[in-house]
């Protein structure tokens, strides 16, 4: 599968802890800035079809809170930590060139992607 890298925002327009929803070939990701750098997962709650870009993400330990149920996902793994998900999001790669984010397609996690 080709892994194409897709420019989706600067930097410098990615609030420290604060979710932002971009589109990549097609898709809604959800992508957060963490104290160790981009994170991007697939949008939609394992759940049920909600936009985790408008949870809750905990810095520390670099999660995010779906704002409907309060499904728990790891931005770094994808994991679902707690219920009532119980399937993974996708990872996206991330880039960080200068000052410019890009998210690589072609490179979603296949365990989150079934």
């Amino acid at each position: 599968m080709s892994r194409a890298r897709v420019r989706v925002c600067s930097l410098t327009e990615l609030e420290l802890g604060v979710p932002r929803l971009v589109r990549v070939g097609g898709e809604d990701v959800c992508l957060v800035r963490c104290e160790d750098g981009v994170h991007a997962v697939s949008d939609l709650c394992t759940h049920e079809d909600v936009s985790l870009a408008e949870g809750d993400v905990d810095l520390e330990s670099c999660e995010i809170e779906c704002w409907k149920h309060g499904s728990v996902f790891s931005l770094r793994t994808g994991e679902a930590l707690c219920l009532p998900a119980t399937r993974p999001v996708a990872v996206y790669e991330v880039r960080v060139e200068g000052d410019d984010v890009e998210v690589v397609l072609g490179a979603r996690d296949a365990e989150a992607s079934r």
